[in-house]
């Protein structure tokens, strides 16, 4: 026991000095410099841009397709707040699930539609539209209008009344 303690104690004074700071490790150990006194200029802080809110249960009718006046066809959409996408393109309505996603993304799903029939200018119409509104990857307000962006191209919508 005694043989057990002397060798505690004698590691206890060994291993003390190795764990204490010695006056030139306590004297070298300075707090660090600021940014000023190094001469190094901060960075601006990053302002993060406010996310915008989808503008659900609003109604909204095409303007432009692909940067085209639409003035002699009628489409409408509108998103409710159970996500659920629907409108008028043109001959038939439309319904499908239609999520306003974070940084502006948007994604719709599959279309269902009624099945009028109608001429084929207007028939051609409808099926731009709603390709159009299928590939929508994002979307924004611009200076009022909403604007629907993807891979098969843009739409722009007025406020409907």
């Amino acid at each position: 026991m005694i043989r057990r303690l002397g060798y505690a104690a004698l590691l206890t004074i060994l291993a003390a000095p190795m764990l204490m700071p010695t006056g030139a490790l306590a004297q070298r150990r300075q707090p660090m410099p600021s940014r000023e006194e190094l001469g190094t200029p901060q960075s601006a802080p990053v302002q993060q841009q406010q996310e915008k809110n989808f503008p659900l249960g609003a109604s909204w009718t095409a303007v432009s397709l692909n940067g085209k006046p639409i003035s002699d066809r009628r489409a409408t959409l509108m998103v409710d707040q159970n996500l659920r996408g629907t409108g008028f393109a043109g001959c038939n309505t439309f319904s499908a699930a239609a999520y306003p996603l974070r940084q502006q993304s948007f994604a719709v799903g599959p279309l269902a539609l009624t099945k009028r029939s109608c001429d084929k200018g207007l028939s051609d119409f409808e099926r731009s539209y709603l390709t159009a509104l299928r590939a929508t990857q994002k979307w924004d307000l611009v200076n009022g209008k909403l604007v629907l962006k993807g891979g098969a191209g843009e739409l722009q919508f007025d406020r409907a009344l």
